[in-house]
Formats: structure tokens, C-alpha cells, sequence
């Protein structure tokens, strides 16, 4: 497990390692006594792009990082994305605090449909940087290779 920067503190990540996200990120999640998940993470400059700003595929990936963590509990074991949509509507800047919150909209017997925000501050402060929704698909795990 990664440890999470002090003002992120009440998070944690997943077990194991997810190479990629481990590199882009580090990512976070929290599920609130309300059952709502936040996911989060510390911008920094090795996230941003050439102008400075949060780089959007760094954005993208956070999503799709926060489309297993909000549906977790209705995924309950290995899925892919099978789909993803993304719509920026601001930029963030390194020192941000970057969450993420949403909700699962339907739940069939193979797939997950979820959608969701990206945003900084919260209250009056919030912009909302990204909106997105994705399907992810249950899959086997598979097998160890010898």
C-alpha cells in the first residue's frame, strides 16, 4: 500500500500494485459512514502538461482510477472499462487537491454502469475540472502463467 501525503491522510489505495496508476498517480480512496466514495490525490508539477495546467490524461486516468473505486463494493472482483467519456470544464494547477465523487447508475449481471466529477476545493470554492462516466465489464481473473 502506498501512504498517502499528510493532507490526504484519512485515505488509503488500493492492496497490491497497478503499475500505471502507481506512476501517474499515487491515487487514494475513502468511503465516507455516509457510503459515499471520495477519491483524491496531490496535484503536483509532474502531473501538469506544458502550460502548467493538470494534464488531461492524467485527469482521464484518475476517473477511471475512481470508476473501480466507487464501484467496488457492486464490482466485487476484476473488471476492465469498456467505456469511457470524459468532459473537461476547467483547469487544475499543481497544490491542488484534486477529488473525485459519483454514483453507479445501473448494475447488470456482467457490466457496471457509473458516472462521476472531478473537482478542487469543495462548497462555495468547488470547479468542477471534469465530468465522466464509464462501463466497466466483470472478467475473470487470469490465469498465472508458469
Amino acid at each position: 500500500m502506498k501512504t498517502p501525503p499528510p493532507r490526504l491522510a484519512d485515505y488509503e489505495s488500493w492492496d497490491g500494485t497497478d503499475p500505471f496508476e502507481d506512476r501517474a498517480g499515487p491515487f487514494f480512496f475513502r468511503k465516507l459512514e455516509t457510503g459515499e466514495v471520495r477519491c483524491a490525490f496531490e496535484a503536483t508539477p509532474a502531473h501538469c502538461n506544458g502550460g502548467g495546467f493538470l494534464h488531461g490524461g492524467l485527469l482521464m486516468t484518475f476517473a477511471d482510477f475512481s470508476l473501480f473505486a466507487i464501484g467496488r463494493d457492486v464490482i466485487g472482483g476484476h473488471a476492465v472499462t469498456v467505456s469511457f467519456n470524459a468532459e473537461f470544464t476547467a483547469a487544475g494547477l499543481p497544490g491542488d487537491i484534486v477529488e473525485a465523487r459519483g454514483e453507479v447508475m445501473k448494475n447488470t449481471g456482467s457490466m457496471v454502469f457509473l458516472r462521476g466529477h472531478v473537482y478542487t476545493a469543495t462548497g462555495e470554492g468547488e470547479r468542477v475540472l471534469m465530468n465522466f462516466s464509464g462501463i466497466v465489464k466483470r472478467v475473470r481473473q487470469k490465469p498465472e502463467s508458469h
